[in-house]
């Protein structure tokens, strides 16, 4: 019903998804006139301005003068915050959002949507939650309220809540269908296992059955304070209206703890596997990955254009298909030819999923029941590489890559106001196109190969298998490929 950001695993949002598709790298002939549209759209790029309210609240926002708007909260507080008998709440909460407060009943409160012609939406991440609206620019302050509203004073009645296990539970039962979700839930379970990292958003089966309004009201009374919330805007907003807005409607929310403050534990990663064979399964579900770095790390630039060397690929997609063709094969990435040619995978996609302070770089495919050996080969070779002699001209075209998906992901008031609340929870301020253009243009091969080396080179992977999954290598040989014996 909602959407559950976190499970589709993004490379830091507006940074993440790589595709081979040919028109990305455009031809030289195209290159001077497409760099010049490209600096003259940096430069065009409205400002956002940030305000921090008396009691610690951010409001941070990007007035394009368009004429819908997004505005959102956006925060700290995910499953990571969670125990193991708490587990699963912060999704939950998510669900009662649109139940009913004390001044508006859900009929009400859908009836009122709906008449703005508003869109109102959540999502639960492992570190964040999030509720935003999209409206016209005239309705922002309704929809600022109507926000406010379900923070602040959600009923969370008795009937609602039995009304919504029943909901959460059906949910786990269509994501237990999507592989790729259930195959990052393992991923996670298995790289940081023993953390709260390891566990599922949506929590174990029992805690869904067991959890109580009590559990909700605690979680809101721990986590939602006003220093770990950001109301971002993007499209047509006014930011000094916006600030006169949170000030009014966010006055109430208290700063104080009453227990004690909750405080982030560390995650460790442990180099480790799942396997959940069934041989009765079409395709194998294959995710591999070594620890990668925070958001706020130096080496996290670097990681995203190594990242971006190795891209994604579909075979629907018929990008770096060529059989032998030099020219079809400069636009795919090496692993996306090998893939295309001998028809190791149905799909693949590399992933840089970033968390405060660790992360997971890797790559999820997808192949037939006997091609997962070759395809772990093909893709730790690619990773030596990475490692010892990636060129420039690879890494010259992951840059410019990963420069046109960061404009390609910004399309719309919503993904911008995703990216400035995401960008201030992670940084702390919101990095501008022009600073994050010259963060990767300032990447050289060799930095790829250092930073490669860093994290990838002699290191004990996580995996996460699902399927026909036999003829994947055992753990001791992926692990005894983490290196090769010559210089």
């Amino acid at each position: 019903m909602f959407k559950m950001a976190t499970r589709i695993i993004r490379v830091a949002a507006t940074l993440q998804k790589f595709s081979n598709k040919t028109s990305l790298v455009k031809p030289r002939w195209q290159s001077t006139a497409a760099a010049a549209a490209y600096k003259e759209t940096l430069i065009n790029m409205p400002p956002t301005r940030l305000t921090t309210l008396d009691h610690g609240m951010k409001v941070a926002s990007e007035d394009s003068g368009a004429p819908t708007a997004t505005v959102g909260l956006w925060i700290d507080a995910g499953s990571r915050y969670e125990n193991e008998n708490n587990n699963g709440v912060a999704h939950f909460l998510e669900h009662m959002a649109f139940k009913g407060t004390s001044k508006r009943s859900q009929t009400d409160l859908e009836l009122e949507v709906e008449n703005m012609g508003a869109h109102l939406n959540a999502y639960t991440s492992r570190e964040q939650t999030v509720f935003y609206a999209k409206c016209l620019a005239g309705d922002v302050g309704k929809a600022l309220e109507i926000l406010a509203d379900i923070v602040q004073n959600s009923k969370l009645g008795a009937s609602e809540i039995e009304r919504e296990r029943g909901v959460i539970l059906r949910e786990m039962q269509e994501v237990e269908t999507n592989l790729q979700e259930v195959v990052f839930d393992h991923l996670h379970a298995t790289a940081y296992q023993g953390t709260p990292l390891g566990r599922t958003i949506l929590g174990p089966t029992k805690n869904i059955k067991s959890i109580t309004r009590d559990d909700l009201l605690e979680y809101i009374k721990s986590h939602y304070k006003p220093p770990r919330i950001v109301l971002a805007g993007a499209g047509g907003v006014k930011h000094d209206e916006l600030v006169k807005h949170a000030e009014k409607l966010f006055s109430g929310l208290s700063i104080a703890y009453e227990g004690e403050i909750p405080l982030l534990t560390p995650c460790r990663f442990t180099g480790s596997e799942i396997r959940v064979r069934d041989d009765s399964m079409p395709l194998a579900h294959i995710a591999v990955a070594v620890e990668g770095c925070g958001w706020a790390d130096a080496d996290n630039v670097p990681l995203m254009v190594a990242n971006a060397v190795l891209g994604a690929w579909d075979r629907s997609q018929g990008g770096g298909t060529g059989h032998g063709d030099a020219s079809s094969h400069s636009h795919a990435s090496r692993l996306a030819s090998f893939a295309a040619q001998d028809q190791l995978a149905h799909s693949f996609q590399s992933f840089n999923t970033c968390y405060k302070d660790t992360g997971l770089w890797g790559i999820y495919f997808v192949c037939d029941p006997m091609k997962c050996e070759d395809m772990m080969y093909n893709i730790q070779n690619e990773w030596m590489r990475l490692c010892t002699n990636v060129t420039e001209f690879e890494v010259e075209r992951a840059k410019n890559l990963l420069k046109t998906n960061l404009l390609l992901q910004l399309d719309g008031t919503t993904p911008i106001c995703e990216d400035i609340g995401r960008q201030m929870l992670c940084y702390g301020r919101r990095i501008p196109l022009h600073e994050m253009e010259h963060r990767i243009d300032s990447v050289t091969a060799q930095n790829v190969r250092d930073v490669a080396t860093k994290y990838i080179y002699d290191r004990c992977p996580a995996v996460a298998a699902v399927g026909p999954v036999e003829n994947l290598p055992d753990y001791n040989r992926i692990r005894s490929s983490m290196y090769w014996l010559r210089l």
